[in-house]
């Protein structure tokens, strides 16, 4: 039996020593490494964060101190030494345990937090209300230095550097990389701190070569004492969270456990916020994750434990994109690649590789890169904004007054977009299609196929005087689905039999909407499947196909209210059209973690259950009955 089968709660670390620490270590990594060679997941963060989270559990009492992750996607260690290791092979599977913190499964985990650079304003607001409260509590953020270049996290320590009396411990986990290695001024000035020596070990050794001359050298060494403050900023510059009034330990080998437990107790009797700088290496302790170039592991797929060889995969959608944005830079002189730390994810480093002048890395940062886009087109380029669609979100504001007030010609391609599934609630991308509906001149493309991501970001490029969005799904794409006619801009998929039905597809949704339209066929029913490919604004064509049908159905990867469904059935309403309308979509609710068809399947976004409605809607019409807002699953 090891060490790891008989941790429930933190407590049991304090009993062991440290030899057994080493050696729950080591289990702990061995068993990260196999599971998530099966389930996937974020193995390289969490490889390197093991000996911190051990040091972190043995000096603070958790849960009544708080540990708050940045991100939350390095939280494997926590669930392991919180009671969740019999429980650690369901990892990211449906009915398993969530792959970053999640408040459901245990009281240890607080934020069920997986955007970035979030943690210190939650640990600022649980300092501040501890305080208030007259609670004897700590609390302990964990932030990455690529957490750190997001401008919330500043906005956190300026306001944490005031709360002269708060219980805040914030660990930066210095690893150089966020998915690849962190860039920016930030950057800089930790490479410094992580490079140069202590101040204290200059001030040790000038203090015995002075004291070794007769006379005077203890004035002189106490003169020089009096300016150590200069000698800091000169040789190890704290000064970048010292001038803020934080107190800082470190920099602390991030794997020497004991070192680490020394600096947390040290910083523990602080009256007040303080910064305990680790040094750590993303995928520590795997040779294959350490040796990966493009992320250490950051979140492989499927591999073989012995070699790291992930197991052989498809092309995704990301794959074409970054295919085809390469087509399009080498025609277009003008068009550049903005990405928020994650290059390789939204597939951008082969158009960083071809046209690294033309490529632009801004860190954590989609508030800045979207606003910055917006200059960069008022100054004659068309930027290319590659993000996962959750991640825009954050940026709506800047999308609505910095580019769309001001007419920027600025093309925003949103990878990941609808049911994301292994990743939680927090990927899902199923949010933009409503946000962005509210945003004038906004332009907002949804392909289905690879041949219709080609010609939708040829023509996205192409528009300079508004903003154009392209969205994809994860995953693989499906085969082409060619148009057999055209209805103005829109393409139409199928058509046969009488005007019963009308299925407006957005997306992903055309491959579901084709197989319906058999279904449907199959029993008689008439019926025309459309897909817009630019859903918004609404094509008038579809609007004259809608009256003339007997049923019109949309279906979209999108939260059902606010979406393209809901905004077409406000346009026909505004035209005039009475026809009957059904609209399919994702519930607003917060989707729990599985796999994407498993979920689309289970809020009623698959061929079986659209089917099966729309027949019983059919009848409905026929019977000369309205039409009820009924859920068809059953």
């Amino acid at each position: 039996m090891g060490h790891l089968e008989s941790i429930t709660s933190p407590q049991d670390l304090r009993s062991l020593d440290g030899a057994e620490l080493d050696a729950l270590a080591a289990e702990i990594r061995d068993l990260m490494i196999s599971t998530v060679a099966r389930t996937s997941g974020h193995l390289g963060p969490n490889l390197g964060v093991v000996e911190l989270t051990l040091a972190i559990h043995r000096v603070f009492d958790s849960p009544r101190d708080r540990v708050v992750f940045d991100t939350g996607h390095q939280s494997y260690v926590h669930k392991l030494v919180t009671g969740r290791f019999e429980r650690f092979g369901t990892l990211r599977q449906e009915g398993g345990i969530s792959g970053y913190p999640s408040q459901a499964e245990s009281d240890h985990d607080i934020v069920e937090n997986s955007h970035a650079s979030t943690s210190l304003s939650y640990a600022d607001g649980l300092a501040k209300a501890y305080r208030v409260r007259g609670e004897d509590r700590h609390v302990v953020a964990v932030i990455g230095d690529g957490a750190l270049t997001g401008g919330m996290a500043w906005e956190a320590l300026n306001n944490i550097a005031i709360a002269g009396d708060s219980r805040l411990v914030i660990v930066v986990n210095d690893n150089e990389r966020s998915y690849t290695p962190t860039i920016g001024g930030l950057a800089t000035a930790l490479t410094t701190l992580r490079t140069n020596p202590r101040y204290e070990q200059v001030l040790d050794l000038v203090k015995k070569r002075l004291n070794a001359i007769p006379g005077v050298g203890s004035a002189t060494y106490d003169a020089l004492h009096a300016v150590k403050k200069g000698m800091k900023d000169a040789l190890a510059p704290q000064g970048l969270f010292e001038d803020l009034g934080l107190k800082y330990v470190g920099p602390v080998d991030g794997h020497d456990r004991d070192a680490m437990e020394q600096a947390l107790t040290h910083a523990k009797r602080f009256n007040g916020p303080v910064i305990v700088h680790a040094i750590t290496r993303k995928g520590a302790g795997y040779d294959p994750a350490e040796r990966h170039e493009a992320d250490q592991f950051h979140a492989p797929g499927p591999f073989d434990v012995q070699t790291g060889a992930e197991k052989p995969k498809g092309l995704i959608w990301t794959d074409h994109f970054a295919r085809l944005i390469v087509d399009i830079g080498a025609r277009r002189q003008d068009v550049v690649a903005i990405t928020a730390a994650m290059m390789h994810p939204v597939g951008l480093d082969k158009f960083a590789a071809a046209y690294p002048e033309r490529t632009f890395d801004v860190g954590i940062a989609e508030q800045h890169a979207t606003t910055s886009a917006a200059g960069m087109a008022m100054g004659g380029l068309h930027p290319v904004f590659a993000v996962y669609a959750t991640f825009l979100n954050r940026a709506f504001d800047q999308v609505l007054m910095d580019v769309a007030l001001h007419k920027c010609g600025v093309t925003f391609v949103l990878d990941r977009s609808g049911v994301t599934g292994d990743d939680g609630a927090s990927h899902n991308g199923m949010w933009d299609m409503s946000i962005l509906q509210v945003v004038p001149g906004l332009r907002l493309a949804a392909p289905r196929d690879v041949a219709r991501l080609r010609e939708l970001l040829d023509e996205a490029v192409d528009v300079d005087d508004a903003p154009t969005v392209v969205r994809f799904p994860k995953g693989p794409p499906p085969s082409d689905i060619e148009a057999v006619g055209k209805a103005g801009n829109a393409d139409v998929l199928v058509r046969t039999g009488a005007q019963d039905v009308l299925i407006v597809a957005v997306g992903s949704m055309c491959t579901v909407a084709v197989d319906v339209a058999q279904r449907l066929t199959d029993q008689g029913i008439g019926v025309t499947v459309v897909d817009p490919r630019w859903v918004k604004p609404v094509d008038p064509a579809i609007v004259e196909l809608a009256r003339q049908h007997d049923l019109v159905v949309s279906i979209e990867d999108n939260g059902r209210v606010g979406g393209c469904g809901a905004m077409l059935l406000q346009t026909l309403n505004d035209a005039g059209v009475t026809t009957p309308f059904r609209l399919h979509g994702i519930p607003q609710e917060f989707l729990d973690h599985a796999k994407r068809d498993v979920i689309l399947a289970r809020v009623g976004l698959d061929a079986q259950t659209i089917g099966r409605g729309i027949v019983e809607d059919v009848t409905a019409v026929a019977d000369g009955r309205a039409l009820l807002d009924v859920d068809h699953r059953r």
